[in-house]
């Protein structure tokens, strides 16, 4: 077992990811919600970001109809939801105050200051004025967390961990992104598109990828209108761009391969298996066999990827 920096800083990056990634799942629902569409059409994008989650039951049970500003608030404010952004930003911060001692000063005060921050976005009700500048404003702290600890830390076990809670929990999220999403637009994915559907489609997949922050990389390696799946492509395997499953797992593998002590553990085998299962995939053959089948094993192989290692090398923690 490792130190009790190490497993708490291993959670203090996943909640902080968490978080982010949270506000760029709401985010791309809000900023869709605004284009042209009908209500039924609307109603399947804010359920499908409460299912994508696993949150649906929890959410019946509160609030019962869904509606976009009760989704926005389980998912913003409510600290019942354990990944809502109020409850991932204050685990993130009660992980780095239990090993406060350990940290630089740079790393506590941006999560101690992140916090504070947010305790007074929601008390105030600007999060309800402008939700697009609030979840920019989740999505900058995360980055300037990430840029902090990069340029503070020193590059240790603990640090190795930390990247590795931030690159688990991404190839997750964006995972997940991408399955409500595809979703949500299965029947035109297959099918002809009027010249009003296109429309729609290119402000959709745009939304989309500007929710990664993938819109320019996009345009750049591609040259084209944008196409479903292409953006599938850059999502999945593409290994140059910096939020998708290949790109997080490919970082996830290399920090795990400095820590093993094993290098044939079952735990670095199954991490390597997935990385080179993107490295060699083809999105025709992914797209063939069935997107959601291939996301939903992601899934649950990611899942039990960030169990495994809990289980080999970290120490229990009462604050996670």
């Amino acid at each position: 077992m490792l130190s009790r920096t190490a497993d708490h800083l291993f959670w203090m990056s996943r909640y902080t990811e968490r978080a982010e990634n949270t506000a760029r799942m709401l985010d791309v629902n809000y900023q869709t919600s605004l284009l042209p569409q009908s209500a039924a059409v609307a109603q399947v994008g804010w359920e499908g970001l409460l299912s994508i989650s696993e949150l649906m039951p929890a959410y019946k049970a509160k609030y019962g109809a869904v509606t976009p500003k009760n989704v926005m608030d389980f998912m913003v404010r409510d600290e019942a939801n354990p990944s809502s952004i109020a409850s991932c930003l204050l685990a993130a911060r009660e992980n780095a105050r239990a090993v406060r001692g350990t940290l630089t000063t740079e790393v506590w005060e941006t999560q101690n200051a992140t916090w504070l921050k947010l305790a007074s976005y929601l008390k105030t009700k600007d999060f309800e004025r402008d939700p697009a500048a609030f979840f920019e404003w989740v999505k900058h702290r995360s980055h300037l967390s990430r840029g902090v600890a990069i340029g503070t830390m020193l590059v240790d076990e603990a640090f190795h961990f930390y990247r590795m809670g931030t690159f688990l929990e991404r190839a997750d999220n964006t995972a997940r992104l991408l399955d409500v999403k595809f979703h949500a637009v299965e029947s035109d994915f297959y099918g002809a598109a009027s010249e009003m559907d296109q429309e729609y489609d290119f402000y959709h997949w745009s939304a989309i990828l500007r929710s990664v922050s993938a819109f320019e990389i996009y345009r750049k390696v591609y040259r084209d209108v944008i196409k479903p799946e292409r953006v599938a492509e850059l999502l999945i395997l593409r290994p140059d761009m910096p939020r998708s499953l290949a790109a997080s797992m490919n970082e996830m593998v290399n920090n795990l391969t400095l820590v093993a002590s094993d290098h044939g553990s079952e735990t670095l085998r199954r991490a390597g298996k997935l990385k080179s299962d993107l490295q060699f995939g083809r999105i025709d053959e992914i797209l063939a066999t069935g997107l959601h089948a291939y996301l939903t094993q992601f899934l649950d192989r990611v899942n039990d990827l960030g169990g495994r290692i809990s289980q080999d090398y970290l120490m229990p923690s009462t604050a996670n």
